[in-house]
């Protein structure tokens, strides 16, 4: 279970850092449903070919400053 809950509007400013990082995913449809965020977890763990608790952190590093530029 995922440690974080995502809306549409927060999954677009995470969407924006997780591409400034992995820029090779620029071309890659990165989905996400609301309520599916496991789902969400391990596409981004097979893409950046990282394991769960390192995307999971990114993710909520991302959510902490959701307006700033940093991930």
């Amino acid at each position: 279970m995922a440690s974080f809950t995502l809306t549409p509007e927060t999954w677009k400013k995470v969407k924006i850092k997780f591409l400034r990082k992995y820029r090779e995913l620029a071309n890659v449809d990165i989905s996400f449903v609301p309520g599916q965020e496991d789902q969400l977890v391990q596409q981004l763990m097979t893409l950046v070919k990282r394991d769960r608790e390192y995307v999971e952190f990114t993710i909520e590093k991302a959510l902490a400053d959701p307006d700033g530029n940093r991930l």
